[in-house]
């Protein structure tokens, strides 16, 4: 008999990171433009002097050092290689074959990925006119099938985001039976007082799992470490399905440095709020639609026109992130390079 692998893996979509090109300006994978802090960069290299060692396998230190800086007790942490490792985690935790995830689309292109890799089913609901999470079609979308309902807050790659009192009165109809995933990866650049704080909205509720990353805003994306607070159960067995070893001993040094550097971290994400004000203000003055963010990025729906948009900022060494016939995704960096971007869609032919 022939080997075989699955056949449903045919049809799994790929996830398409940001474009690298040479000597062009990258705006494709809502990375920061700056580099590491000094300090980060010294435990990086002093974790590096012992690579020949395995990581601490239950990651001790990092949880200790995440437990305090979040307020969260250990026994509803757990840590994975990044917010997607960790969504992935939850399904395997929550999920069996046939059994349904819910989420908004389009939202982040890794959920319907990591759902089918697991053996569950994907169940997508559109976003309203606004490009925001329809709350009440998503609760509708709910089954007794339903294990898992991902919310991204604030959305990718819309930027859209949700407030508290609607949060909370999704979460108050969601049946206890579903475990609901908040994804607040941009979380650290929300500058709306009236957006909830997901480790606030947690305390007290036994069927939410609040995701975060130290990719984007503490600019370890090339790390690739974050960490998931979850009820204790859920978190034990997000814990189990994981990988050992997974979250490499560098990687675990530089999160705990980022944590201690936070202040200075953090200082970073209120320029880059101001600046994506600006951008988003000269597009609307271009004639671009583009709907109100919270992260660290802005959000275009030029549809059918999308492609010829990315070619065009290709053009001028402009690299953005295109999803093609719906819209693009254009990270907020320094002023001069959204200038760049700025410059070449002031040219665009729409």
């Amino acid at each position: 008999m022939a080997l075989t692998v699955r056949a449903d893996l045919a049809n799994l979509p790929d996830y398409i990171p940001g474009r690298k090109i040479p000597g062009a300006i990258v705006l494709s994978s809502n990375e920061v433009s700056t580099p590491a802090p000094p300090s980060v960069l010294a435990a990086i290299t002093e974790a590096a002097a012992e690579i020949n060692r395995y990581p601490q396998m239950a990651n001790d230190d990092l949880m200790a050092r995440t437990s305090r800086y979040t307020g969260v007790p250990e026994e509803r942490l757990a840590i994975g290689c990044g917010s997607v490792s960790l969504c992935q985690q939850l399904i395997q935790a929550m999920c069996t074959e046939g059994q349904e995830v819910v989420f908004a689309w389009r939202s982040f292109e890794a959920y319907p990925i990591v759902t089918q890799v697991v053996g569950a089913r994907s169940v997508k609901v559109p976003l309203t006119s606004d490009y925001r999470h329809d709350l009440d079609a998503m609760l509708a979308a709910i089954t007794d099938r339903t294990r898992v309902v991902f919310v991204a807050n604030p959305n990718n790659p819309t930027g859209t985001a949700l407030h508290t009192g609607e949060l909370e009165r999704f979460l108050d109809a969601v049946p206890d039976h579903v475990l609901v995933v908040l994804d607040e990866a941009y979380r650290e650049f929300v500058t709306d007082p009236d957006l909830p704080d997901g480790l606030a909205l947690a305390e007290g509720r036994e069927n939410l799992a609040v995701v975060r990353t130290f990719s984007k805003a503490y600019g370890l994306a090339g790390i690739r470490v974050g960490y998931a607070a979850a009820p204790p159960a859920v978190a034990a067995a997000v814990r189990k399905v994981a990988i050992p070893f997974s979250v490499s001993r560098i990687a675990q040094a530089a999160a705990v440095a980022a944590m201690d550097a936070a202040e200075e971290l953090l200082a970073r994400c209120a320029p880059v709020a101001r600046e994506r004000e600006r951008v988003r203000d000269e597009l609307l003055a271009m004639g671009y639609e583009v709907p109100a963010s919270q992260a660290n990025f802005v959000w275009l729906p030029l549809g059918d026109r999308t492609a010829a948009f990315n070619d065009h900022l290709l053009a001028h060494k402009v690299v953005i992130r295109a999803f093609a016939g719906e819209g693009a995704r254009v990270t907020v960096a320094q002023p001069d390079e959204n200038d760049a971007f700025l410059a070449a869609a002031r040219t665009f032919e729409r």
